[in-house]
């Protein structure tokens, strides 16, 4: 027989119970420690029951039910502890002691909404920076790739300048930097020395249209004095007649700024000079220039062989076509016309969002121009992007094109026409748009 006590139905609880069917689960009673005591069968809120207390004779009641089950209860004031848990909740999932919600429970404090305003603005800082830090590093590596080695203060006995500012650009046909095969490929022949293939002066106005000038390599000059670029050794004028490219050929671009300047009265503010190579790789780097010939046309020196239609050029083929003049009715004169029609093409390609936005195409493009672009000692990164827009606006129609102003030629050599040479200088010095007609 077991020794445990009865509830008022009869039943044992416990070990030693009578009864042959199994215990089923029954609620123990709840442990309270001080407290008011509830009667039988009353019920609190929650729907818990309370339970009837009696005495351990030491002044604690046990079966007294609270309201709140997890309330922490005060220890005895004898110092006793039975080791029961007073209600105190350890570990919960957000680490505040079972500090959360009013039911007892502990709750994960619920995630702050996102500040969206102050993202928006950090991200927005960070891409400037970004975008900042690009451009500084994209303009020092840019500017390192000029080579500035044409000095103008050697060039003597200069006409004051007018209002904008003016480009000599050259097209020369150095082969620096070409392999035999480049030279072979490229029809370039393996002359020694430099020569210019191409002159023109573009003026770009402060206030009014551009101007481009073509000066066609066989025009007459006059070489006048001058301070030899390397020995500086005093020329005097000796009023000797001549083509314009040879004034390049006897003693490199600060004769040939010089002679132009001699020969018209207009000052060169800068100097621009690029070589078969470097043009060509141009014309690569943007995927080909597209281009509409009127005529085909073929010539074995340059390697020049087009039928007529549209077609893109790759940067042999675009050589060839900027190069001839043999082929052509008007030599030399037909050849500058093509040759600013080419560039308003190729300036135009080069400035289309697929190559400025795209930096695969961007840098080797620019790499291509830089690395064998030859400028003036005073001239930046601005003055070579001044030029470049300038260019592409008057090859685009935005300003004027023409061919130096001519009034015959002699012994092979093209006359400039003077007077409307002077006042197409005037014009320029002014700032106005040029009415004089070109050769």
């Amino acid at each position: 027989m077991s020794d445990w006590p009865d509830d008022q139905g009869g039943r044992r609880y416990g070990r030693g119970s009578g009864s042959a069917q199994p215990e089923g689960a029954r609620r123990m009673r709840h442990v309270q420690r001080g407290g008011p005591s509830g009667r039988p069968g009353q019920q609190q809120a929650g729907g818990v029951p309370q339970q009837q207390s009696y005495d351990d004779g030491s002044g604690q009641r046990y079966g007294d039910a609270r309201d709140d089950m997890f309330e922490p209860r005060s220890p005895r004031q004898d110092g006793y502890d039975s080791g029961y848990n007073t209600g105190q909740v350890y570990g919960s999932p957000n680490g505040n002691g079972g500090q959360g919600g009013g039911d007892g429970y502990a709750t994960r404090a619920p995630r702050p909404a996102p500040n969206w305003r102050r993202r928006i603005k950090i991200g927005s800082i960070t891409l400037v920076v970004v975008l900042v830090a690009v451009s500084v590093g994209t303009y020092f590596w840019a500017d390192s790739k000029l080579k500035r080695e044409v000095d103008l203060s050697k060039v003597i006995e200069r006409p004051d300048g007018g209002d904008g500012t003016n480009y000599l650009i050259v097209g020369s046909d150095s082969r620096e930097g070409m392999s035999d095969q480049d030279k072979k490929d490229l029809h370039t022949g393996s002359a020694e020395g430099k020569r210019t293939d191409s002159m023109m002066i573009l003026h770009v106005a402060d206030d009014g249209g551009n101007t481009m000038i073509s000066l066609p390599r066989d025009s007459n000059v006059t070489i006048p004095s001058f301070k030899g670029a390397e020995s500086g050794k005093l020329y005097p004028n000796q009023g000797r007649q001549t083509k314009l490219n040879a004034a390049y050929a006897e003693d490199g671009p600060e004769l040939l700024v010089r002679t132009v300047e001699y020969n018209t009265g207009l000052r060169i503010d800068h100097y621009a000079e690029i070589g078969f190579g470097g043009f060509a790789k141009i014309v690569d780097a943007v995927g080909g220039v597209e281009m509409d010939i009127p005529k085909g046309f073929k010539d074995e020196k340059s390697g020049a062989d087009f039928e007529a239609g549209k077609q893109t050029l790759d940067g042999k083929q675009a050589l060839a076509f900027v190069r001839t003049r043999y082929a052509l009715p008007g030599s030399d004169l037909d050849r500058t016309k093509n040759q600013q029609k080419f560039l308003a093409a190729l300036a135009n390609q080069a400035a289309t969002p697929g190559t400025v936005m795209n930096p695969f195409k961007l840098y080797p493009t620019m790499g291509a121009g830089l690395d064998t672009l030859i400028v003036d000692k005073d001239m930046g990164l601005f003055d070579v992007a001044s030029m470049f827009w300038a260019m592409k606006g008057v090859t685009g129609g935005d300003g004027k094109s023409m061919n130096m102003p001519l009034a015959g030629s002699t012994g092979g050599n093209l006359l400039w026409d003077k007077a409307k040479v002077k006042q197409m200088v005037e014009q320029l010095n002014n700032d106005e748009k040029v009415t004089v007609s070109g050769g």
